[in-house]
Formats: C-alpha cells, structure tokens, sequence
C-alpha cells in the first residue's frame, strides 16, 4: 500500500527567527542561503504551496562583497514613466548609499513571483549596521 505524501497546513510550521552577520561575505551567495530560509526549503516539511520559511535579520548589510567588478559594471535601472525618466546607478554607488537595498533585491529576485512570495519577503529583516531591533525575539544563527 503507497504511503501518504506529508502536505504541511497553513499553522502547522512555527517560524523562528534567524540572524546573519553579512560582513565580508559574497552577495549571491548569501542571498541563496537566505531566500532558502525565507521560503522553508531547509525544513523537511517543506511545502511548496504553504509559507514554511523562518523570519531572518540580516546585520552589516554596507560590509557586504560584490565580486569581480561588478560593483563599477553592474547597473540598477529605474523608470519613472516620463519621457526621459530613465535613471541607471551602479552597485557600487548604490551599496554606499542604501546597502539593505542591494541584498533585498537580490533576495526577492530568488523567490516565487507570487503573493506567497510577497509574504515571505516580509520575513526579511536588513540593517545597514550591527544594530537590529529584535532582540527581543532572540534569533539563532543562519545555519543552526
């Protein structure tokens, strides 16, 4: 007799919370650990219709590391919807002036394009300095 495949519910996953220290590490990589946390795929209840993911702050967001050259080449474009409205900045610049910017979007470029993937999103916590808000919450560590 075929065994029942386990489909988590909607309350059944208890979120914890997660730190990640960002100082010195490689962007992409980073954000590949992160968006697996977000979305729960590191649980073995992982379901892919339901939210299983766990909460995550990311700390020292502007000590982050852009490989290569990436930081002068690669270009985040904005339009505003006006003729000529078209503004092009580097990462470079970009990770001086907003750095927890940089990290988002690489985050929610790895995730379902959908509302569930909204929802997870909102699950991440990015601070430019070692500061965060959420000590009370008492977060774990990335990989614990």
């Amino acid at each position: 007799m075929p065994r029942q495949t386990y489909f988590a519910k909607a309350g059944d996953v208890t979120p914890v919370w997660r730190q990640v220290d960002a100082e010195g590490q490689i962007l992409g990589r980073l954000s590949v650990r992160i968006a697996t946390i977000l979305m729960g795929k590191h649980r073995p209840q992982y379901t892919p219709h339901v939210d299983c993911g766990d909460f995550v702050i990311v700390t020292n967001a502007q000590k982050i590391v852009l490989t290569g050259r990436k930081a002068e080449q690669k270009t985040r474009m904005r339009y505003s919807g006006y003729p000529g409205g078209l503004k092009a900045e580097t990462y470079g610049s970009l990770l001086k002036r907003r750095p927890q910017v940089v990290l988002e979007n690489s985050v929610r470029r790895m995730l379902p394009k959908s509302k569930l993937g909204r929802k997870m999103l909102a699950k991440l916590k990015v601070y430019a300095g070692p500061d965060h808000p959420h000590q009370a919450q008492r977060p774990i560590g990335l990989d614990e």
